[in-house]
């Protein structure tokens, strides 16, 4: 007969061994149970800066980031067109453009996670004598300075995804578009969230609009839509989408689609400095979640145009 003692270390080794069998074996999901529980926290969503040394911008986006401090925030996504503009001018000043915005997000004292707008794309327009050739042409020079065109992070328990809308076509333009290997990117990150996660969604063009409906079509604001924007609708569907915010309009909106409200926030820059844009002053948008819901509410900067031309 075996010693007691024998036996039980012998049925402790097996317990342990099952444990551990059991732990490789178990599918990914049950480890979703150790995920941190969602918490509530406010972030501050700012857009279309269009920072530039003219026109009095670079005051006009201080006088927002000054506002912005005043608010208690975790930290802050910049919705797209940092700069105005990076399209059709040389390395130069584009360069300078983008080392400005850098400095003055700085003053805002916050992390910041930024969002590729069109005027953010570098010498793309032929008249910015930039060759497609030139190693920062496109969105290389972004990447430079702010980091990947599309990416995800998670804070207290959410999950956020920062798209990257624009597509650079082949006469030298920029559209709306999520490309192929963004939308399988995506379809990867959404399927790896634990059921539940509450996800916010970033992107400069919007995926879903009404400003065709209260706007004339015009050679300066065509409409746009962005090609892959339904696909990427089509993967949210099942999944905890609190809002996704958006930019590039100027004006403040909110359009409800299956159950997702699509945020487009007002701009820092108003009317491109030039006051207010289809009624909507200089500003940005502070938003909040508390208890799995998200709300928001816009922020006026109290900038004066000096050269007012309110739409």
């Amino acid at each position: 007969m075996s010693a007691p003692g024998l036996d039980r270390r012998h049925f402790l080794s097996l317990l342990g061994a099952t444990a551990a069998s059991a732990a490789l074996n178990s599918p990914a999901p049950a480890l979703a149970a150790f995920a941190p529980p969602p918490q509530d926290f406010s972030f501050i969503f700012l857009t279309d800066t269009h920072l530039q040394p003219e026109l009095d911008a670079t005051h006009g986006t201080d006088l927002a980031m000054r506002r912005a401090r005043t608010i208690r925030a975790d930290f802050a996504i910049q919705g797209g067109d940092h700069v105005f503009d990076a399209l059709g001018v040389p390395i130069a000043r584009a360069t300078q453009l983008f080392d400005l915005c850098g400095k003055t997000e700085q003053d805002l004292g916050l992390k910041v996670h930024h969002t590729l707008g069109n005027h953010d794309v570098f010498g793309v327009y032929t008249g910015s004598g930039v060759s497609p050739t030139d190693p920062e042409y496109g969105k290389k020079l972004f990447a430079d300075h702010f980091g990947p065109t599309f990416y995800s992070f998670d804070h207290k328990g959410h999950h956020f995804i920062v798209l990257d809308s624009i597509g650079i076509t082949p006469d030298r333009h920029y559209e709306g578009r999520l490309d192929q290997d963004q939308l399988d990117w995506l379809a990867k990150d959404l399927a790896a969230q634990p059921a539940g996660t509450p996800i916010v969604v970033s992107t400069h063009i919007p995926l879903v609009t009404a400003i065709t409906s209260y706007t004339d079509p015009s050679p300066k604001f065509p409409p746009q839509l962005v090609t892959g924007g339904p696909a990427a609708i089509k993967l949210f569907e099942g999944h905890n989408v609190l809002a996704v915010l958006q930019g590039h309009t100027h004006v403040n909106e909110q359009v409800v689609w299956r159950g997702i409200p699509y945020i487009t926030s007002g701009a820092v820059c108003g009317n491109w400095w030039h006051g207010t844009r289809l009624g909507t002053p200089e500003g940005f948008t502070v938003v909040n979640i508390a208890n799995g819901k998200l709300s928001t509410r816009y922020e006026t900067s109290g900038f004066k145009s000096i050269d007012p031309q309110n739409t």
